[in-house]
């Protein structure tokens, strides 16, 4: 099998991707592709929320002066989305663009392959092949019936095919689906088949709650196994959020250090303090404390110090009372109403 840290490694501008680089977290633009000033404002907010690569839609010729402005305007890789049209694949890599997102079968003849993935070489940019379950090639969907997994990695090796045979190989696959379990599969199925990093995402997942969990299944399961080198979470929301939920669930996996670890307990019929206000109120405080330490909010002794003891401090709530912790060692009992202020201040001298 092709882990991550078997892949080939390319880069996308300063970004690794693959051979056993770190995860990377991406997300899109969604503002108007002829929208200069808001483009630009959205990249740098995703750039300040912590993206890693963003990506941005080139329907025509006009769009292209919104990516250079982009690209002048932000120091992370990006990359251009190119649907069919091959003449904006060749300017968008003379406008600047770190990385391509086409599918060469749909650009027409092999002289236009031929002249993306040399003008791709020749400035160092690789080319994203994105396979969707819902946009398979006609001849595939008639040899399995249906937007199998099968058929998705089919069709993914036959777009890299037609790069590799002009001698191109800085690529990276991604093969999306809405549905979770057609998506894990069929990353499964590259992963033994495909030397390329894999771009892993759900597509068209939803909401931000729903969008966020079945991203989690999908792209959480993949990553446990080493499998995956860049992830997006698609969500139908502001594209910060799928930064944001992103890197948590790097975090949340052991991916990425950096940030508070929060640990807090689900709360039951033992509690005696406002734990689930407690707990909301320490992980909003905390959001941009950027301490690789692990933080406990508990509701009574019994999963206080003993079963959080693994955290670098805590707190644990009592009657009207608490206890502040470290590493599962109490180091004092704190009024209920000072408990915030007092694990705050302990983690401000960590």
């Amino acid at each position: 099998m092709f882990t991550n840290d078997r892949t080939k490694k390319v880069f996308a501008g300063s970004a690794a991707i693959g051979g056993g680089a770190p995860i990377t977290v991406q997300s899109m633009l969604c503002v108007p592709a002829h929208n200069i000033k808001g483009n630009v404002e959205q990249a740098k907010a995703l750039e300040q929320a912590g993206c890693d690569i963003v990506r941005i839609s080139v329907p025509d010729n006009e769009a292209i002066k919104t990516l250079a402005a982009v690209k002048e305007s932000v120091s992370i890789p990006v990359v251009a989305d190119i649907h069919f049209d091959y003449k904006l694949a060749l300017e968008s890599v003379a406008a600047g663009a770190d990385k391509i997102r086409i599918n060469p079968g749909n650009i027409g003849s092999d002289d236009r392959v031929k002249a993306v993935a040399a003008a791709c070489k020749t400035a160092g940019v690789p080319i994203r092949i994105g396979v969707n379950s819902g946009s398979l090639e006609k001849s595939i969907l008639e040899k399995y019936g249906s937007p199998t997994p099968e058929a998705m990695v089919e069709s993914g090796l036959y777009h890299i095919s037609l790069l590799e045979k002009f001698d191109f190989d800085d690529i990276v696959l991604s093969l999306k689906s809405s549905d979770v379990k057609k998506m894990y599969k069929a990353y499964e199925l590259a992963a033994e088949r495909c030397r390329y990093p894999l771009h892993l995402g759900v597509t068209e997942a939803g909401t931000a709650d729903m969008g966020t969990i079945k991203s989690a299944a999908g792209i959480g399961g993949l990553l446990l196994r080493n499998i995956g080198a860049t992830i997006r979470i698609s969500l139908t929301d502001d594209p910060v959020k799928e930064v944001e939920s992103g890197i948590k669930l790097l975090r949340a996996l052991g991916l990425r250090g950096g940030g508070i670890k929060f640990v807090s307990c689900p709360t039951c019929g033992r509690t005696k303090i406002d734990l689930i206000g407690l707990a909301s109120e320490v992980e909003r405080r905390l959001a941009d404390v950027n301490k690789d330490i692990t933080v406990a909010v508990m509701g009574c002794a019994v999963n206080g110090p003993g079963e959080a003891r693994e955290a670098d401090i805590g707190i644990a709530g009592g009657d009207g009372c608490g206890l502040l912790f470290k590493h599962g060692e109490i180091i004092r009992k704190i009024p209920e109403e000072r408990l915030l202020d007092e694990l705050l201040g302990e983690i401000e001298k960590m």
